[in-house]
């Protein structure tokens, strides 16, 4: 991140008003989280400069306190030279940011507090940019290698390079998760979520999109397919360096500009603040300003699928807000040459009454798209579209496939215009940014169903194109689950019920081990059921994503869920390396044997977590052991598929394992994300910390 002039980077102020400004703009938590001690240190010794009557036991403690300071600055000195080791193109810079903290430190830290702390930061920012690099780095090798695979011509070359793909992608979702944890901006956050969703989907796409290119060379709808898929894990590729740079693209319009609650947001600010005369815009203006808005609920009014009613109720609403503006600024020019209590009143009442009209206005809109949405998810629950074109696709039905696909246009037009007006009234920016992710997704993975539903048509006994269009259909199936969490985010917002922030993906960190990496030789797969266990392992890989961000949530990191998530999660990568034919399982009696402790850690986990939910209300303990029901037979089931022999058919029995795994770890997941929650809530019920560590002592609250 390079350093840049702007607010306060970091700012700490004690009894005697001392703050830091470092004139540099802090972004991630990391480095905010490790100025923040040093600041806080140096406030102590300065607030105690000037108070001479101290007594021993005070001075001792601000002796230790400088000497902690010494001491935080030579560590901060020995890493950022060993940075400036490994990072020739740095190495100037941190080298000089070294000196400077050296320097200061030397001369005095009462005097020299804020170059001490801007020449630490400038060390912390310089190591950051070193972050940075190894994410543009990444992304460079992801892209190379995506380009070798869309000119490979046969299969078993397309096997190899997608081996190394997969690796490189698994690397890049595990740098860019940790840094979409360390961003402090939501919006940025949220951004980086939006593109590493595509990434991780998408390369699944890409798997089956380029075998049923392999495997139907001369089918123009498998072309169309594929690039598809290539051209959208492009753009997010550029999105994420855009994101962790800080480079805007030319023309990018920032997303509040076509939100209607946040026009009405500061609309309301503009008119509040006529009370005070704090400042006036002219009456054009604020006419002009609420125009944009209400032009906006014509995306509501003009919407084939918004009532009758809800349609003339939105119109009367713009018509009073209009009325009452006006009304309002004739109060406010006469309350100028009149500084009555009367005026005064009727000023205030006015404010109140546009300020009534636009809230009513919102909840409005918001009961128009909410139920939209609601509806549309309803009626499209079970899928009937996606299901016949399956079946035409199979039965080799063109005309079946084009009665289909229309229906499905149709159904993608629906949910793309259900995201625009849920975007406008989505109440933050991150939710805006989610739903221009779900618009931008139904968009075109409907657009994909049907390139891969007319390549199966054509070529209906192709296993590959069945498999293909079924990625791309379960694709569709995961957004919509995702659109049904977007509108409970949506309503709690609206509703004040702010809940815990979404994490989308975050990888673990890469496990290190000095074993010798050995390629399965016993029982070799050919390249069909190879190409199948690498997209099973792949999607394992990037689901230990999950389980880890929840993980990270978690201020005791002692108790007993995490500590079963945690190990679960390790294991879990250690099979998605052995897919790879890499990582500490050398042969598949190791794999077999780390999925009988896995399956062993997962009834454990379910262990943990019913004696949690005996603190629990009714209903939010039903909701966990709902999920730990999901979770036991799942952990028997793969405890069975172990100890079934099964004589020359060991990919077959790795196959069902990894698949069993793979359902466990997406448990795994909601239940880290349901238990955080349902602690938080506790806690703050409670008003104290709430622990899931001592089973006990939870045994005998209920």
């Amino acid at each position: 991140m390079a350093a840049s002039s702007g607010p306060a980077g970091v700012s700490g102020a004690g009894p005697s008003g001392f703050a830091f400004d470092s004139g540099l703009e802090i972004k991630t938590r990391s480095v905010e989280q490790t100025l923040l001690p040093l600041v806080s240190q140096i406030t102590t010794l300065i607030n105690h400069k000037d108070n001479t009557k101290k007594s021993d036991k005070t001075l001792q403690a601000i002796q230790r306190v400088g000497q902690a300071v010494n001491l935080a600055v030579g560590r901060f000195v020995k890493v950022g030279e060993a940075i400036a080791n490994e990072n020739w193109d740095l190495k100037e810079e941190i080298n000089i940011a070294c000196i400077e903290a050296k320097q200061a430190d030397k001369t005095g830290v009462i005097k020299a507090a804020r170059l001490l702390l801007s020449s630490v930061t400038k060390v912390l920012l310089l190591a950051d940019r070193v972050v940075i690099k190894q994410i543009i780095t990444s992304r460079n090798k992801v892209l190379a290698t995506m380009e070798r695979l869309e000119k490979v011509n046969s299969f078993q070359e397309f096997v190899q390079i997608f081996s190394q793909f997969g690796n490189e992608m698994v690397e890049f979702a595990h740098l860019t998760g940790d840094r979409q944890n360390d961003l402090k901006d939501e919006k940025k956050k949220a951004k980086m979520a939006a593109a590493r969703a595509v990434l991780e989907k998408c390369t699944m796409m890409l798997l089956t999109a380029s075998k049923t290119c392999l495997r139907h060379p001369n089918c123009e709808s498998a072309h169309k397919n594929k690039e598809g898929v290539f051209n959208r894990m492009k753009v997010a590729l550029d999105k994420v360096i855009e994101i962790v740079t800080d480079c805007k693209p030319g023309g990018e319009t920032d997303i509040s500009s076509v939100s209607i609650f946040t026009g009405i947001k500061e609309f309301k600010m503009n008119i509040e603040a006529l009370r005070e005369n704090l400042y006036f815009q002219s009456k054009e203006s604020l006419f002009a300003t609420l125009e944009v808005i209400l032009e906006r609920t014509e995306d509501f009014t003009d919407s084939a699928y918004t009532s009758h009613e809800r349609r003339e109720r939105i119109l009367e609403l713009s018509t009073q807000a209009r009325l009452e503006l006006q009304q309002l600024l004739s109060v406010w020019i006469q309350s100028q040459s009149k500084k009555t209590k009367s005026i005064a009143e009727e000023l205030e009442l006015a404010v109140l009454k546009i300020s009534h009209s636009l809230n009513e206005l919102k909840k409005e809109l918001h009961r128009t798209a909410t139920q939209l949405a609601a509806d549309l998810l309803k009626y499209h629950a079970d899928h009937v579209v996606l299901k016949a074109l399956k079946l035409t696709g199979v039965e080799g039905n063109l005309e079946g496939l084009a009665e289909y696909a229309c229906k499905l246009s149709e159904q993608k037009e629906q949910l793309v215009e259900v995201c625009r007006l849920l975007r406008h009234i989505s109440g933050t920016e991150p939710l805006e940014i989610t739903c221009i992710h779900a618009e931008e997704t139904f968009q075109v993975t409907g657009q994909q169903i049907i390139s891969a539903a007319e390549t199966l048509t054509l070529h209906p006994s192709s296993k590959i194109a069945k498999e293909n269009l079924d990625v791309f259909c379960e694709a569709w199936e995961s957004q919509i689950g995702d659109m049904s969490t977007l509108l409970r985010e949506i309503n709690d917002v609206f509703e004040g019920r702010r809940g815990e922030k979404y994490g989308y993906l975050s990888l673990p960190k890469p496990m290190k081990n000095n074993a010798n990496l050995k390629s399965l030789k016993p029982d070799k797969p050919d390249s069909e059921e190879q190409a199948k266990i690498a997209k099973l392992g792949l999607k394992l890989g990037l689901l230990t994503s999950d389980a880890n961000c929840e993980i990270k949530k978690w201020e005791d990191q002692e108790n007993d869920i995490v500590r079963n998530g945690r190990t679960m999660s390790s294991m879990a990568y250690s099979m998605y390396l052995f897919t790879r034919g890499e990582g500490p399982l050398k042969t598949s009696q190791d794999l077999i044997h780390q999925l009988e402790v896995f399956a062993e850690e997962g009834l454990k986990l379910a262990s943990s977590v019913q004696v949690f939910s005996k603190q629990l209300k009714d209903d939010e303990k039903l909701i966990l052991l709902l999920e730990i029901n999901k979770l036991i037979p799942l952990c028997h089931q793969l405890q069975t598929v172990t100890k079934t022999p099964l004589q020359n058919q060991v990919f077959l029995k790795v196959d069902k394992c990894i698949t069993k795994t793979r359902s466990m770890m997406a448990i795994l997941v909601q239940l880290l994300s349901l238990c955080y929650k349902l602690l938080k809530k506790l806690q703050m019920e409670n008003n104290s910390w709430v622990s899931v560590t001592n089973k006990d002592s939870m045994d005998g609250k209920t």
